[in-house]
């Protein structure tokens, strides 16, 4: 697990890191964000992953998501890795738009060529990428959150859906709640998984509940003037989803917010306090 260090800052008495390093998954080379707050020699920290949306790398929420002050204050280490692999040798979408191949990997493990050589940013995110941190950095693994935003929330709801005992906190921006039903969504799904929708389901936080897949407990904000809230986001579907299934799920509409980062930093700072106070212990 050689680690490449690309940049680190000072922060709030912690570092912000930037690292890279060479993935097993995807075949390239895969850069992430790393902020750890200050802390005693020995201690291990709570982790949170945030997963970035369409066209994002680990800098839009490293440069404007306004996380570290409240992850200095609660002492919980802040991972941000990338939204898909890169490189010459990556496919990418033939036309050339936002929502699909480069900067829009859905966090799926592709089956379908050329996408199936790289694009595999499920298991870069719920297995390599976790060791690595791991491996690299002073965490408690046992403590362990979730978050996301737009198609990076539709990433961690999936991600933590499947993976209900790992992680003992959900939370997202304005996520993806039901690609199948979406047009970002079924894009990306067929593009990268084929025309058969049962292959989708995993992949669709909506369908995992209704299968049975459960959460702890869950924390979703959206922006109620978000232009994409409904032919992309349908906010609606995963609070009767939840409704119906009897989780603890706190969904708040925030009046007058879009999708960018102005919306996601003003509810950053609770967000990160939410998580920590289900990881303390």
């Amino acid at each position: 697990m050689t680690l490449e260090t690309l940049s680190t800052n000072k922060a709030y008495g912690g570092v912000q890191g930037v690292y890279r390093h060479q993935s097993r998954e995807t075949g390239t080379a895969m850069t992430f964000a790393v902020f750890v707050p200050e802390h005693e020699p020995g201690e291990r920290l709570p982790v949170l992953f945030y997963l970035s949306g369409l066209t994002c790398t680990h800098a839009n929420v490293m440069e404007k998501g306004e996380y570290r002050a409240a992850c200095a204050a609660e002492k919980i280490v802040f991972v941000a890795p990338d939204t898909s692999p890169r490189g010459e040798e990556v496919p990418d979408d033939a036309e050339g738009k936002y929502d699909f191949g480069l900067g829009a990997g859905f966090y799926v493990d592709a089956t379908q060529p050329p996408f199936d050589r790289h694009y595999r940013m499920r298991s870069y995110v719920e297995q390599e990428l976790p060791e690595l941190i791991a491996a690299k950095f002073p965490v408690d693994m046992a403590r362990q959150g979730i978050t996301g935003h737009s198609m990076g929330g539709h990433g961690a709801l999936t991600i933590a859906l499947r993976n209900p005992s790992r992680f003992r906190s959900v939370s997202a921006f304005a996520p993806i709640v039901a690609p199948s039903q979406v047009p970002w969504g079924q894009k990306a799904l067929a593009g990268y998984l084929g025309d058969d929708k049962s292959a989708w389901a995993e992949y669709d936080a909506v369908a995992l509940i209704e299968s049975g897949a459960s959460l702890p407990n869950l924390l979703v904000d959206q922006g109620a003037a978000d232009n994409f809230l409904e032919q992309e986001l349908k906010t609606h579907l995963l609070e009767d989803a939840c409704a119906k299934a009897g989780l603890d799920a706190t969904i708040r509409m925030q009046p007058g917010y879009d999708h960018s980062y102005y919306f996601i930093s003003t509810f950053m700072g609770e967000h990160v306090r939410w998580h920590a106070q289900r990881l303390r212990n």
